[in-house]
């Protein structure tokens, strides 16, 4: 059995419940620099099965506290457990993309038995160099997260998606430049120090791996690392997906996603 996990710093993060109250609990947690509204295409689809969603802001992010940073994965599991308390929930499906997806391996290793199912969505199990983030933190610490909302707009969706969707691209512009600066600089010191791999084969919980072919932020090779590391995970490969898959392919990813948590179920 695992040591019960010691959280010392949860905050009360922002969350939106959609669907019954006796429903099988879906955690979805985002992308670094995203906020919950990143998955309104799959609570429809997830409610209308019959899952209680549970989306939230991670700390730092949207409408949830901003302590100081830096902060740790650790500290990020660490809200995600106390989210779960706070709603009642003894276990639950998580569903986490890119900084969501390792918030899940995290919990996956150090919360076995609060986890359901696991789907890691475009996300890496270690994401060097430690450089860049640190670089990344210094610039938004500086000058604001709008001075990368352009950049990780061209990271979250293809060209191809920015071209016949504008508006839908400013949209995800704007997401990005309203998040805290303070938070988002100490959320990207979390993915500079993680490194997840050695842990991966601890994984005990039934795991779907997703990856988009397009992505150039957490490519398809870090997905494999991470299904080939877990236990009988499985790998799906989305064409025409960059980082955020969710959004830029959401019949696609919400179809993987529910074919998952029924097998779960």
């Amino acid at each position: 059995m695992s040591e019960p996990v010691k959280v010392h710093s949860a905050v009360k993060v922002h969350s939106v419940v959609t669907g019954p109250a006796d429903g099988p609990v879906v955690v979805l947690s985002g992308s670094l620099g995203s906020d919950h509204r990143m998955w309104d295409a799959q609570v429809k689809p997830l409610a209308d099965r019959g899952f209680r969603v549970i989306r939230y802001d991670t700390r730092g992010h949207g409408a949830s506290p901003v302590p100081p940073g830096p902060y740790t994965l650790e500290d990020l599991g660490g809200d995600l457990l106390a989210l779960l308390d706070e709603h009642g929930v003894e276990r639950a499906h998580v569903v986490g993309l890119s900084l969501g997806g390792m918030t899940g391996m995290w919990l996956g290793v150090n919360a076995p038995d609060r986890i359901e199912s696991l789907v890691l969505c475009c996300t890496s199990a270690k994401l060097g160099p430690p450089s860049m983030w640190a670089d990344r933190a210094k610039t938004v610490r500086e000058n604001g997260t709008a001075a990368v909302a352009d950049a990780g707009v061209s990271r979250w969706v293809t060209a191809g998606y920015v071209a016949a969707y504008p508006e839908r691209a400013e949209y995800l512009r704007e997401m990005i430049a309203n998040i805290p600066a303070e938070g988002y600089a100490a959320s990207c010191q979390a993915i500079e120090r993680m490194d997840l791999v050695a842990g991966l084969p601890e994984i005990a919980a039934r795991t779907l791996v997703i990856a988009g072919a397009e992505d150039p932020a957490t490519p398809v090779d870090h997905a494999e690392v991470i299904a080939g590391g877990i236990p009988d995970a499985r790998l799906a490969v989305v064409e025409n997906a960059a980082h955020l898959g969710s959004f830029e392919q959401p019949e696609r990813f919400t179809a993987l996603i529910l074919e998952h948590l029924e097998m779960a179920r």
